[in-house]
């Protein structure tokens, strides 16, 4: 009997999940454990910084993939019956797909102990290069490696806050390589102004919540299939003007090329919006 309740509740739990998943479409993005040669206690660090500005850039639901083995023992735990009147049920459906791999390797991470006259040590330097590339789940496929290397930090009290350091410099280089190579498409959801069939204002499903800003720029692109293979043909550019709460934006439309975008939209063609990387 007791079988049957848990069978019931784990069901239960994997459908509210997958309800729960569905409201959330930004592309998932796994993070695996960073290798490294050298036998360093930091390597960590590097992993989770990269963890958090893919999770700072709002643009991607990013699965932390460091620590799925300690995940997936707890997860086992609490299917046993020990757990089965508990209140604080770890949800079983925890482990999202994800779409995208990120994978690394540390070339190097030294750290050096900076000395007082007398021997004593008073903080810590670090730096860190490593090489980073993104493994498409689904086909196998990645993409070249792409080599980081950081400003060596100032100085820090502690290995870990100089480890943390070196790979901020990095900050701004990496969120342009995941500019790039996750560039964002969006979907146009309707026609919020016209007239005499002139788009003028349409809505496209990016937002803030995906990194989208006032004035960025999307190409318009209506899709066709020939020979099982997509044509893509550009309707136009059109401007995000105002931002609508977290998963929308507004788009200006010019005169010159809302007509095309308003008739492919009312004839139910495929359209895609890509975000122009400036």
């Amino acid at each position: 009997m007791r079988f049957v309740i848990i069978t019931i509740i784990m069901t239960a739990c994997i459908f509210k999940g997958y309800a729960q998943s569905n409201d959330d479409d930004r592309q998932v993005v796994g993070v695996a454990e960073f290798s490294c040669k050298e036998n360093s206690p930091y390597t960590g660090l590097v992993t989770e910084k990269v963890v958090e500005m893919l999770t700072n850039s709002k643009r991607f639901r990013v699965v932390d993939r460091t620590s799925r083995k300690k995940i997936t023992q707890e997860l086992e735990l609490q299917k046993s019956e020990a757990f089965i009147d508990s209140d604080n049920l770890v949800e079983q459906d925890v482990a999202v797909a994800a779409e995208k791999m990120i994978t690394g390797e540390i070339v190097k991470i030294p750290v050096y102990r900076m000395k007082n006259g007398d021997g004593t040590i008073r903080g810590y330097k670090a730096s860190v290069a490593f090489q980073m590339k993104i493994v498409d789940v689904a086909t196998g496929l990645s993409t070249e490696a792409t080599s980081f290397e950081g400003k060596a930090s100032d100085e820090c009290l502690s290995p870990e806050s100089a480890v943390t350091m070196a790979m901020m410099s990095l900050q701004d280089r990496m969120a342009e390589y995941f500019r790039i190579n996750f560039p964002i498409t969006a979907k146009l959801m309707k026609i919020v102004k016209e007239k005499n069939g002139v788009a003028e204002i349409i809505l496209i499903k990016a937002g803030k919540k995906h990194g989208i800003k006032v004035g960025d720029k999307f190409n318009v692109e209506v899709l066709e299939i020939l020979d099982g293979e997509i044509l893509p043909t550009t309707l136009g550019i059109v401007t995000v003007t105002a931002l609508k709460g977290e998963a929308y934006s507004e788009c200006k439309v010019s005169k010159k090329e809302g007509k095309a975008i308003y008739e492919n939209f009312n004839a139910n063609k495929q359209i895609k919006c890509s975000l122009i990387i400036k």
